[in-house]
């Protein structure tokens, strides 16, 4: 499906918006990073991001830095992100799975060998925050191969040139990130937002993800508004670290599920209700 599936899910949405959730795999376990994203499904997310930790998470604050560190030490690698991707397929066949991290672990198992392993286990899409549009023409064969989704980056300093760089390129969906600094950080200012999306639109013709610094309903709302998806990623775990807090680990699956999933309910009945220009 690769590609295909994340086509599917956006033309499922139609004018409704769709709500890409952001967890890193291994945090709290492999076990409770499966349990959220069925979880998460069933709360009507239309395409999990999945983080693959890496110890050097530069374009991410200190929330998504600490779930990181947390799945290190419970061992997770890039192997077994790649493990509970194929463990969720054996129950999910339609919802898209889209990778995220950096170049680093994949470069150490190999292009070739990790896109064609990402896609045999059922992974759709792969954004790696570190390598630029400019240097995608030498791993390009690999995805297209392995008919995975290459995503990337626009920031708000990014020029028209490089937006268009990525439009060429860019499968599945871009991700714009609303501020400017790390994830999780800074206030919204979504006037701009709608301003730098409707630029980015006059280059690129995939849909528009925005992320970074969206923290509740409102702000995914007001996001939703002048965006083709709202990605949620670092007030997400924080909401999930407030469950697990004083819990013994033989619960953390089902707290870190119930607690995924009711959250991001909420956010997704608010963007249900959004009327958009």
């Amino acid at each position: 499906m690769s590609i295909k599936r994340i086509d599917e899910a956006f033309a499922r949405c139609g004018e409704r918006t769709a709500l890409i959730p952001f967890i890193t795999c291994g945090d709290p376990s492999a076990e409770a990073t499966l349990a959220m994203m069925h979880a998460m499904v069933k709360s009507g997310v239309d395409v999990i991001e999945l983080g693959v930790p890496f110890s050097d998470p530069m374009a991410d604050g200190k929330v998504i830095q600490l779930a990181t560190e947390r799945a290190i030490a419970n061992g997770m690698t890039l192997k077994g992100v790649i493990e509970v991707v194929r463990r969720f397929r054996e129950d999910n066949q339609h919802t898209p799975i889209v990778f995220m991290g950096y170049a680093n672990p994949i470069e150490a198992m190999g292009w070739e060998q990790f896109t064609q392993a990402a896609a045999e286990a059922g992974v759709d899409g792969v954004l790696i925050v570190d390598y630029p549009p400019e240097e995608f023409a030498e791993v390009a064969p690999y995805f297209e191969a392995a008919e995975l989704a290459p995503i990337f980056l626009i920031a708000p300093t990014s020029t028209d040139e490089r937006i268009k760089k990525v439009g060429e390129i860019a499968k599945g969906y871009v991700y714009y990130v609303s501020l400017k600094g790390v994830t999780g950080s800074g206030a919204l200012d979504t006037d701009d937002v709608k301003i730098k999306v409707q630029n980015i639109k006059r280059f690129v013709n995939i849909p528009v993800g925005v992320g970074f610094g969206i923290q509740d309903v409102d702000s995914a709302r007001a996001i939703a508004a002048v965006a083709d998806a709202v990605v949620i990623g670092s007030k997400l775990i924080t909401t999930v670290q407030a469950a697990l807090a004083g819990q013994v680990e033989e619960r953390h699956a089902e707290l870190a599920a119930a607690a995924a999933g009711a959250w991001l309910a909420d956010i997704r009945q608010g963007l249900d209700t959004l009327e958009k220009e």
